[in-house]
């Protein structure tokens, strides 16, 4: 497949500046990069507090995670607009709108529903292993013996 002459290249996205397609899919590419950008953070930490915790240096020990924060984060925000990660995150965004969500009181009947149907087949197992149980180590059929 040819790439167009408008089409861009990763790295001219990455080193770009412009907000793709900006008043769509807003809170959708939000989300993402919070979720993406605590990702980096968790990880940058780590590394902080795992392999570069025994050196005394400070600026080994923070400077090094701050720059890979700093480059992480530029990489998450131009991905969330790149343009067909950012259309990606646009359609998802329509079709969420589409969705039509339960009520307050449909969703806490739902819940009730399936709390009691898993506990009455908890107890419904629970009988059947206890009857299964009690057959097997019968005296006249002595399969579950316990060895002492």
């Amino acid at each position: 497949m040819a790439k167009s002459k408008n089409s861009p290249t990763i790295w001219g996205e990455l080193l770009s500046v412009g907000v793709y397609k900006r008043n769509q899919g807003r809170l959708t590419r939000q989300l993402t990069f919070l979720a993406l950008s605590a990702v980096v953070g968790f990880g940058t930490w780590t590394v902080s507090q795992g392999a570069l915790s025994e050196s005394d240096d400070v600026r080994i020990r923070i400077g090094i995670p701050f720059v890979i924060f700093v480059v992480c984060e530029w990489v998450v925000y131009r991905l969330v607009n790149y343009p067909r990660f950012s259309d990606f995150l646009i359609s998802v965004e329509a079709e969420v709108d589409k969705v039509t969500w339960s009520s307050r009181q449909e969703l806490i009947q739902a819940t009730i529903v399936v709390v009691i149907t898993m506990f009455l087949m908890g107890v419904v197992l629970f009988v059947y292993d206890f009857l299964w149980q009690n057959f097997f180590s019968s005296p006249w059929i002595r399969f579950l013996q316990i060895v002492n």
